[in-house]
């Protein structure tokens, strides 16, 4: 289904255009599950025929030592925008007293238009929106702005739950529940601060186009929002910003995501290849360094070349004359060779010498032989 189509069927039709009934009423099964009845209606003049009405003091009251009459607390106000303020004050209406039957009265549209000014829901969806409280026993439809004795008679009220605020009105009213506390019969519930419908509306008036964004993109048109159309351009194009800016930041962020797996990567293939460097090295010393095999089969190679080129000399006439301490001379000799390599400059200093005694060996004539 496309989004159009989805917008369409997110908008809802008034109960007056959609053709529809309104909603059956819930039949009679248990107080949990029904709504509260209407004042004046049969249900509501059937409740009152089981009491006999005799006047409760407040004390009789919070005692509960008044007789198995409940007593009758009425709670009065526009509740437009229905919200948790108003549902806290009917739960402490409700339960201000160990037995109450609670009655809330509403003024209707007119009225309150006059006294207080234009309101969000009409007089129907507040009062359904009251009918269906867990809390209310009873609606006063039509409430009056002041509450009158003739007015306490008719619903037979006991008690008037507000909170302590005086409540002007128009004529030089201070508080319109002066008379209520002068008589008695007035108890104070307690206002839930930062909750109201003011400040509901103040924060709709603040987040302005937003909430017309929302409305447009589930199929109300700009008529309907009596929005000009400057103004849904506008809209439009900021809309078509934010959207824009909010890819671009997801690209980012995307980014900076790739950036950081690039960079983890690259720290990875540097301690690979710094680790497999350290192992070639190691190689490469093992095979070139000074202790290394080439080094050494170097080494073996040089002395096996001395020791090629220098080979044991054979004996002389003078060595046979000698006997065997020249052949004693010739076997230090050797031994001199084979240690050429660990100090060659003995080495050559016992061959001048060797060499020396030949010569002298040769000097000798025949005669001089014993």
């Amino acid at each position: 289904m496309s989004s159009p189509e989805m917008a369409t069927r997110r908008k809802r039709k008034p109960l007056e255009e959609s053709g529809q009934p309104p909603p059956a009423k819930v039949p009679y099964r248990s107080s949990s599950c029904r709504p509260a009845v209407t004042a004046l209606s049969p249900e509501s003049e059937a409740e009152k025929e089981l009491w006999d009405f005799y006047p409760i003091d407040i004390e009789s009251a919070r005692l509960g030592n008044h007789g198995p009459r409940p007593v009758r607390v009425y709670a009065d106000g526009i509740f437009d925008l229905f919200h948790a303020g108003h549902a806290r004050m009917l739960e402490q209406a409700k339960n201000i007293f160990p037995n109450v039957y609670l009655m809330v009265g509403v003024c209707n549209d007119k009225l309150t238009h006059y006294m207080k000014g234009q309101t969000v829901m009409n007089e129907w969806e507040r009062y359904e929106g009251l009918r269906n409280c867990r809390y209310v026993d009873e609606v006063v439809e039509d409430a009056p702005w002041i509450v009158t004795p003739d007015f306490l008679e008719i619903h037979k009220i006991d008690f008037v739950a507000h909170d302590d605020i005086p409540y002007g009105a128009k004529g030089g009213i201070d508080d319109v529940y002066k008379d209520i506390k002068a008589a008695g019969k007035f108890v104070a519930t307690q206002r839930t601060e930062g909750v109201s419908t003011s400040d509901i509306i103040a924060r709709l008036v603040k987040n302005y186009d937003q909430y017309v964004r929302r409305n447009l993109s589930r199929g109300y048109t700009a008529k309907e929002l009596n929005v000009s159309f400057f103004n849904k351009t506008k809209i439009n194009m900021q809309e078509k910003f934010d959207r824009t800016k909010k890819k671009m930041k997801d690209v980012k962020t995307l980014s900076k995501d790739l950036m950081n797996k690039g960079r983890d990567k690259s720290f990875e293939i540097i301690n690979r290849w710094d680790e497999r460097s350290r192992e070639i090295i190691g190689s490469f010393l093992d095979l070139f360094g000074r202790e290394g095999a080439i080094n050494r089969a170097l080494i073996d190679g040089r002395t096996i070349i001395q020791r090629a080129i220098s080979p044991p000399r054979s004996p002389t006439h003078a060595s046979a004359a000698y006997g065997s301490d020249y052949d004693d001379d010739e076997e230090d000799d050797d031994d001199e060779d084979n240690d050429i390599d660990d100090n060659d400059d003995d080495d050559d200093d016992y061959v001048n010498q060797a060499h020396g005694r030949r010569r002298q060996a040769n000097d000798y004539s025949d005669e001089d032989l014993p």
